[in-house]
């Protein structure tokens, strides 16, 4: 059980939980702790530690992403693959979200509401994809994995204001931009299962994309800076590199983004390698 002091403490032991069924029961039992009214915001619940690495299994190894094995789709083994790479994109989600709870203090009620509620949606996800694994004869941490994800969170640990803009609005937001095609890939080879798990992902990230947006704008009326140039500096800044096309500019628009900030999301673009590669 999670300690019962505040809902920084709580996702604080979140994080640090390695086992990945003790990490979901404790996302399961905070959450509803705090829509309960059980863990309040503490803005003074002690220091706020440098981070680090989250709590995590010894396995999935984690490797390069360059190194990170591509299968196709057509085997059974190909799609645990597959399944395993998102399961583990949601398993860091999970951290992600608890550590923009513990991490950033002083923001309202709503910002931890929205936060707890993601750690929440994507050990949900996670709890599905494993399924979907464990039914394709493998589990989580059969596959090699990276760590980009994270490694953004590091980037951003001293500023809630970079952090909104850069993990859930460029990174997270992704799933926005690839899952489509991958429903579309999945269909074709009569995996209605996991598709079935990729709708219900691709449906909720909408949400969590549109969190970042609002918390990001909220940051920035707070600090008076203007929300757009500030993107467009931010991107140039952490994220060179990071952004992949084609995007998904209706999801991302619904997701909040402003036509500005989709312009400038386009110009970032990796461009195309010879042989179509990024």
């Amino acid at each position: 059980m999670p300690l019962k002091t505040c809902v920084h403490h709580a996702a604080q032991e979140c994080l640090r939980a390695t086992d990945p069924d003790a990490k979901l029961a404790l996302t399961h039992d905070s959450a509803a702790s705090f829509a309960d009214g059980e863990l309040p915001i503490d803005d003074q619940a002690g220091e706020v530690e440098p981070i680090a690495n989250p709590g995590r299994p010894e396995r999935p190894r984690l490797v390069h992403p360059r190194a990170v094995a591509h299968r196709g789709l057509g085997s059974p083994d190909g799609r645990a693959a597959f399944v395993h790479a998102i399961a583990h994109i949601e398993f860091n989600a999970i951290n992600l979200a608890w550590d923009a709870v513990y991490r950033f203090r002083g923001m309202p009620h709503g910002y931890y509401a929205d936060w707890v509620g993601v750690a929440a949606d994507e050990a949900r996800h996670f709890t599905l994809l494993r399924a979907r694994l464990r039914e394709l004869g493998r589990d989580y941490g059969d596959f090699d994995a990276h760590d980009g994800l994270w490694e953004m969170a590091m980037k951003t640990a001293e500023s809630c204001r970079a952090r909104m803009a850069l993990v859930p609005r460029v990174l997270e937001a992704r799933g926005l931009d690839v899952t489509p095609g991958m429903i579309v890939r999945l269909r074709d080879v009569g995996d209605e299962v996991t598709v079935g798990i990729l709708e219900i992902i691709l449906r909720e990230e909408v949400a969590h994309v549109a969190a970042g947006s609002r918390w990001f704008r909220w940051c920035c009326e707070r600090d008076g800076v203007e929300p757009e140039a500030e993107f467009r500096r931010l991107l140039e800044q952490h994220a060179r590199g990071a952004v992949r096309g084609p995007l998904n500019l209706v999801a991302r628009a619904a997701a909040g983004f402003s036509a500005a900030e989709l312009e400038a999301m386009q110009v970032a673009v990796t461009p195309l390698r010879p042989g179509g590669s990024q």
